[in-house]
C-alpha cells in the first residue's frame, strides 16, 4: 500500500501579473519519498517549491502538508517546521556556523544547552569536524562546507518533510557528487521526506526516487525513470536523452581504464 501523502497539490496555481508561473498543478509526495521536479528555467519548478512553505502564496488550488491545508497554518510556523535548503547555502553572513545552525531552534525556544548539542550533533552528520568549523562565519567556509552548512541548518528543528532548491548547483562536479551522496544517505537515514529543484536530469535520476518534469508552469509527467521513458511526450524524452548522449561522448573521449 502507498504511504500517506506528505505534501499534496491540488489544481495549484500562480500567476504573476500577467505570466502563469502555476497552470493547474496536481501532485502527491509521500511519506518518506525522494521527489525531483526537473525542468528549464521559468518552467515553474521553484514557485511551486516556495508556494509550499508559503513564501509565496498561490492564486488558486490548495496545498497540504501532513493532511493539513496549509492555507490554515500560520506561515512562520509552517517554515518552521519544514527544512528549506538554498541555493550556496543562503547563510547569515554575519553569524557563526554555529548560531546558523541554531537560529531555528533558538527562535522555538530550545533551551540553549541542547542547541549547543544539536550544532555538534549535526555537523558531524554533515560530515564537518565540530572543532574547526563551529565558530567561523560563512565567508571562511568554501562552497562545500556552506552547503553542507545550509543542510545542518536545514534539519535543526527536525523536520520531516525538507525542501530543497537546485542544493548543488553551484558546486564543482566532485563536491557535488560527494554532497548529493551524502545527502541522499541522510535522507534515509533520518526517514525524511525530500522535494528537491534541480535542471539537471543526471542528478535527478541518480538521487529522486521519482521525477516530475515541469514546463511553462504544467506538470508533464511524473513517474520513476523507466515510466518516464514510457511518456508520449517529447520535451519528456529529450530530457531523459540528455544523460544518455552525455554518456556517450565521454566514453568516445575518455580512454578505456585498465591496466596491461
Amino acid at each position: 500500500m502507498r504511504p500517506a501523502a506528505a505534501i499534496s497539490y491540488t489544481h495549484v496555481t500562480k500567476n504573476f501579473d500577467r505570466v502563469v508561473a502555476v497552470d493547474d498543478v496536481s501532485l502527491d509526495i509521500a511519506e518518506g519519498e525522494f521527489v525531483a521536479i526537473v525542468g528549464s528555467s521559468g518552467s515553474g519548478k521553484t514557485t511551486l517549491l516556495r508556494l509550499t512553505n508559503r513564501l509565496i502564496e498561490m492564486d488558486g488550488g490548495t496545498i497540504s502538508v501532513e493532511g493539513e491545508d496549509i492555507g490554515a497554518v500560520d506561515p512562520v510556523a509552517l517554515r518552521r517546521r519544514i527544512g528549506y535548503v538554498f541555493q550556496s547555502g543562503g547563510l547569515f553572513p554575519h553569524l557563526s556556523v554555529a548560531d546558523n545552525i541554531g537560529i531555528t531552534p533558538k527562535l522555538l525556544g530550545v533551551p540553549a544547552p541542547e542547541i549547543t548539542a544539536r550544532v555538534d550533533e549535526l555537523l558531524e552528520l554533515v560530515r564537518l569536524d565540530r572543532g574547526a568549523h563551529r565558530d567561523r562565519l560563512p565567508e571562511a567556509l568554501s562552497g562545500g562546507q556552506r552547503q553542507r552548512i545550509g543542510v545542518a541548518r536545514a534539519l535543526a528543528a527536525r523536520p520531516r518533510i525538507v525542501l530543497m532548491d537546485e542544493p548543488f548547483g553551484a558546486l564543482d562536479p566532485l563536491t557535488r557528487d560527494a554532497l548529493g551522496e551524502d545527502f541522499r544517505e541522510l535522507h534515509r537515514k533520518l526517514g525524511l521526506t525530500t522535494v528537491m529543484i534541480t535542471h539537471d536530469m543526471t542528478e535527478a535520476i541518480l538521487l529522486a526516487d521519482r521525477i516530475a518534469v515541469m514546463r511553462g508552469g504544467k506538470l508533464l509527467a511524473q513517474g520513476t525513470p523507466a515510466e518516464l521513458a514510457r511518456s508520449d511526450d517529447a520535451y519528456v524524452l529529450e530530457l531523459l536523452r540528455t544523460p544518455r548522449r552525455q554518456v556517450e561522448r565521454l566514453n568516445t573521449l575518455l580512454p578505456r581504464g585498465g591496466g596491461a
